[in-house]
């Protein structure tokens, strides 16, 4: 089985090297060419560039020879950049599996509601609206062709390198209090379990949420991590005043707590850090 990503990003590349022996070939974009001679050397890997300044002419050959293509690429105003440029080449092809990396933005704000995947998505900002929209387009590409489509609404990601006790120790982090707001995260190396999992149960047009087990307050995730790894915790700031960008602050205002059930029951898989704490007493002992 040949492997194909799009974006060879921190949570796809952590799948491709966990699962590289299921797999005869593994191939992938990046968008600058000094960064896939980087990750080639690095992972062993065929890297591709493929970006706003272009696309490597071997992808189309790639894609014919492929069998399981993963998608994590973000989008862009004008909707899937890979749609855009490949979409007959995928039809085409003999890919059976496809997987979409989205995000739980796009069910919007909930009031800190519990929620599945059977809630309907109501995404608020302009940004996960588009994401909402390349969903449609990649669920009706797997209508017509008949492959496999599965789309992964990822919660918040962390794993070595991206988490809370590095922004501590960087002098990064923040410990913003918006009362009654909570997050659900997720670590990379279980995202990379259940996209596995779905390889080896796929649905055509299973839409799975990939969040941990307990949402949480952020500023209580910061105060755990400063516990376990020994650190000073910056002081609380009040959202309303908090520095953060307009994507950060856009991330407060929705607020839902978000329900994993069906990658359990339909793709059996048990999380490996089913909350914050197991995964950073993890990255901890690690790092």
């Amino acid at each position: 089985m040949n492997l194909f990503v799009f974006g060879l990003g921190f949570s796809a590349r952590r799948f491709a090297e966990m699962q590289r022996a299921r797999f005869t070939a593994v191939r992938a974009s990046v968008t600058e060419a000094d960064r896939a001679a980087a990750l080639a050397a690095q992972t062993g890997f065929t890297l591709r560039v493929f970006g706003p300044d272009g696309a490597d002419p071997a992808i189309p050959a790639d894609l014919a020879d492929t069998d399981a293509l993963l998608v994590s690429v973000p989008p862009d105003a004008e909707g899937d950049p890979v749609l855009r440029a490949y979409r007959a080449a995928i039809a085409g092809s003999r890919i059976r599996w496809i997987g979409y990396l989205s995000t739980i933005g796009v069910y919007g704000d909930q009031g800190g509601a519990w929620i599945d995947e059977t809630a309907p998505a109501t995404p608020g900002s302009p940004r996960t609206k588009v994401r909402r929209a390349v969903e449609e387009a990649w669920q009706a590409l797997g209508t017509e062709t008949g492959k496999a489509v599965q789309v992964f609404r990822l919660a918040g990601i962390y794993g070595p390198g991206r988490n809370p006790i590095v922004k501590l120790r960087e002098g990064r982090s923040q410990r913003i209090v918006k009362p009654g707001q909570v997050f659900n995260r997720i670590h990379i190396d279980d995202i990379a379990q259940v996209l596995a999992a779905s390889i080896a149960r796929p649905r055509p047009g299973a839409v799975y949420n990939v969040a941990d087990d307990e949402p949480a307050p952020p500023q209580v995730v910061t105060e755990h991590a400063a516990a376990l790894a020994g650190l000073p915790l910056p002081p609380e700031v009040d959202f309303a005043t908090a520095d953060l960008s307009p994507m950060a602050r856009s991330f407060y205002g929705e607020n839902k707590r978000v329900r994993n059930r069906l990658i359990r029951a339909e793709l059996g898989v048990d999380l490996a850090f089913p909350t914050y704490r197991e995964g950073l007493a993890a990255l901890k002992d690690a790092e």
